[in-house]
């Protein structure tokens, strides 16, 4: 059997920079333990697959631990390789996920996400989150993630978490976070526990950052980075419970599966 693949860089006009994302379109689902194998062979932080139906296409997302419930880079892959690959003709392109409708549309260059928001709310952390973070938070708050706050963009770029300890906190993965010096805020992202020790781009933890950011800044436009080592960046807005994140997206590799 082959399965075409291609590879994406989300929230990035370039190649070698965002988040990598490999995207398979197919026909019909394979077995989930083909899907699986096949994001363990890709060893990328995200692997996608959708299914057309009709005018719209249902999508999964693989870490290579797991299938996850909500995935920004490898929506915003998946829908450039729906345009520019598949040549989808309409501007907006319709996925059912496991996280209910997302939608993306044509902006220009850009492409706009619509998710649903994840506002996070104070919460008592577990033991092991700030002795493996280190630095000084200044708040720690949590939804699906946990999201850990500190004064400064420089305070988040020096954290050298213990990953070894990350892995034992009990939420999907931990946002950290602070005041942008060229930009609204900048963040980070580890879930180690899912096979992404740190993830370059991560649309996801911005359904919780942006509400957040918002709140704190007063304005619902804001311009985000990932200052992770291959860095990104994303254009936000809060839409009362939905966030629209837009960015770039640059195609690196077409090619095909064989299984």
């Amino acid at each position: 059997m082959n399965i075409p693949i291609f590879q994406v860089d989300a929230f990035s006009s370039a190649v070698f920079a965002g988040n990598p994302a490999a995207i398979c379109p197919l026909e019909a689902w394979l077995p989930d333990a083909t899907m699986q194998s096949i994001a363990v062979e890709n060893n990328l932080s995200e692997t996608a697959f959708f299914v057309p139906d009709g005018d719209r296409f249902h999508l999964r997302w693989f870490t290579p631990a797991c299938e996850v419930d909500l995935c920004g880079h490898a929506t915003l892959a998946s829908a450039y390789v729906v345009f520019h690959e598949l040549g989808h003709n309409e501007d907006t392109v319709r996925f059912q996920t496991k996280s209910g409708e997302l939608a993306v549309s044509r902006d220009g260059e850009r492409l706009v996400m619509n998710f649903p928001s994840r506002p996070p709310a104070p919460i008592e952390p577990h033991r092991a989150l700030l002795p493996a973070l280190g630095g000084n938070p200044s708040e720690v708050l949590a939804a699906r993630d946990y999201l850990v706050v500190y004064a400064s963009a420089a305070d988040v770029k020096a954290l050298k978490p213990d990953m070894r300890e990350l892995i034992n906190i009990d939420r999907f993965a931990t946002i950290v976070t602070a005041p942008g010096d060229d930009c609204d805020f900048v963040s980070r992202f580890f879930a180690p526990a899912k096979g992404v020790p740190e993830d370059p781009v991560t649309g996801s933890a911005h359904c919780t950052l942006v509400p957040y950011w918002a709140k704190r800044l007063g304005k619902t436009k804001l311009r985000a980075r990932q200052i992770s080592a291959r860095g990104g960046e994303l254009f936000c807005e809060l839409l009362g419970d939905r966030v629209a994140m837009a960015g770039y997206a640059a195609l690196f590799l077409r090619g095909q599966i064989s299984i």
